[in-house]
């Protein structure tokens, strides 16, 4: 691709996470409507991400007993929680029709949390799958080496090196007054971007770097680790056959498909913008904001998930709570078991039933 074909005049008026800059007068007819839909679609992932991630939070933290287990949900709640708590912004930005009017700052910032965001939720995700493969191959050894400190370190690691690969927005992202409008967009140019309308190779090059390196470290090598470590956890189970009487990872499965659900169309979008001059203006017009508020709604899944995927979701006597720590402690061992019997105590006497019924069907 020749970068000297990049149209640098302005960003998309109906994508705000947007690299590729085009003229006004291309814009869609299609915008006002995009624009509604997008208001209500963020609006719905605000409130249930902040109300079922602040609740995951304070369960986990307050409720149950401190496991591995819990500490990863902990924190990709906390990820999913902060994000939620900035999108307010965003869904001002496009309410206001693309006209930002919280600064520079907080452009910056505002990027930065989605992709902090995206690689927090990826590394746990990692992590978790190679956690529970290395149960399964050395039980014996995580048994006595497997602890919440050193879960805690993880997690540590994985925030600094989350915070290092979405630095590249805090750099990039900037704003400009654009026919009346201060939009918010990248900016790779090597130079002030109304003084170039075109994108400069040193720009066209950064650009390339972190689109890449944002694919590689945020979807395709955690897709290939995971992959890798559920393949090697059903081949042991089966080879052992230990396939029915061990619980499936159910719950954390389908959180790792729903997020790579979620952030492939996102990725996929980015990657052909490196050669937007030979695809179809509509692809980005209308794809790039179906694919970023599917990203997006990936921040409020996680505990619909727990919920409705809890060991007692059939059951609809059993609290809201109940299901949402039973899901919670839900490991290959029984770790966490004791906080979240006491905790269903606190529940009815029916629900205490069910509760005791679940416990013979473990044993």
């Amino acid at each position: 691709m020749e970068y000297e074909d990049y149209n640098y005049s302005l960003s998309y008026d109906d994508e705000d996470f947007s690299t590729i800059m085009i003229p006004e007068e291309s814009r869609s007819p299609e915008g006002d409507v995009i624009r509604i839909f997008l208001v209500a679609i963020y609006s719905i992932v605000c409130f249930l991400g902040i109300l079922g991630n602040g609740l995951v939070i304070f369960i986990a933290t307050f409720k149950m007993k401190k496991t591995v287990n819990t500490v990863w949900f902990i924190n990709l709640a906390i990820a999913d929680f902060l994000f939620n708590l900035f999108l307010p912004m965003h869904i001002a930005y496009i309410a206001m029709d693309y006209n930002w009017v919280f600064g520079t700052v907080m452009c910056k910032i505002n990027s930065f949390l989605l992709f902090h965001n995206m690689y927090t939720s990826v590394f746990l995700l990692t992590v978790i799958s190679f956690d529970r493969c290395v149960s399964v191959l050395l039980p014996v050894w995580s048994q006595n080496h497997r602890s919440v400190r050193l879960a805690y370190m993880a997690c540590v690691g994985i925030w600094v090196l989350a915070f290092f690969l979405s630095s590249p927005s805090l750099v990039f992202r900037d704003t400009a007054l654009v026919h009346g409008k201060v939009s918010c967009f990248n900016n790779f140019s090597s130079s002030p971007w109304s003084a170039q309308p075109q994108l400069d190779s040193v720009g066209f090059h950064r650009h390339l770097v972190v689109t890449v390196t944002r694919f590689l470290c945020g979807f395709l090598i955690p897709v290939l680790v995971i992959t890798a470590c559920y393949l090697t956890i059903v081949c042991k189970l089966r080879r052992n056959r230990l396939a029915k009487t061990k619980r499936p990872f159910k719950i954390i499965v389908t959180i790792i498909i729903t997020f790579f659900l979620c952030w492939c169309p996102f990725q996929t979008l980015f990657l052909l913008e490196l050669h937007h001059t030979s695809v179809s203006r509509s692809v980005f017009s209308l794809g790039l904001p179906l694919a970023t508020a599917i990203a997006i709604a990936n921040s409020c899944m996680n505990p619909i998930l727990y919920v409705f995927m809890g060991q007692d979701f059939k059951k609809f006597r059993v609290a809201f709570f109940s299901r949402l720590v039973n899901a919670l402690s839900e490991d290959t061992g029984h770790s966490s078991y004791p906080s979240h019997r006491s905790f269903t105590r606190m529940s009815t006497v029916n629900e205490r039933s069910s509760m005791n019924e679940k416990e013979t069907n473990m044993l």
